[in-house]
């Protein structure tokens, strides 16, 4: 493949605090897949939730496909997640024992094309903790600007 394709959730890093990170396949229906070939995607708003044993992304926004006929896709839908048994196993787990959630924090195409979905195993950051981390990136915006006018 000639470009590879990186859709960040830029909203996840301010809210949540990741405590883990999985890669995941994703289940796409042939226009899908074009879509986000061409970047046509958004996951801000999206999140993970488990349906009996199988993980599902909800809410994840893949735009229709221009060139597609009769057999395009919905634009939101839910899309089955593909890990492996024993990380499904821990990540039930620690969602209901601890009470974490599931947020979908990159959406990337790998060297052979194919399309996977960085999740994080997240805790809910409080407003004072929000504030404080934009504090830090003033202090350090600030910092560089010192650095580059030397």
């Amino acid at each position: 493949m000639l470009k590879t394709i990186n859709i960040l959730n830029k909203r996840a890093r301010f809210d949540y605090e990741i405590i883990e990170k999985f890669t995941a396949g994703i289940v796409l229906a042939g226009t899908e897949i074009k879509s986000i070939r061409l970047g046509k995607a958004n996951i801000t708003e999206s999140f993970c939730e488990f349906s009996g044993t199988e993980l599902f992304a909800i809410n994840t926004y893949i735009e229709e496909y221009a060139f597609g006929n009769q057999f395009n896709h919905k634009a939101r839908s839910e899309r089955k997640l593909l890990l492996n048994k024993r990380e499904l196993k821990s990540l039930a787990r620690s969602v209901q024992a601890k009470g974490l959630t599931i947020v979908p924090l990159k959406l990337f195409t790998n060297e052979k094309g194919m399309a996977k979905l960085e999740i994080g195993l997240c805790k809910g950051k409080k407003t004072y903790d929000k504030r404080e981390s934009l504090k830090e990136q003033d202090t350090k915006r600030d910092l560089d600007r010192i650095k580059k006018s030397f």
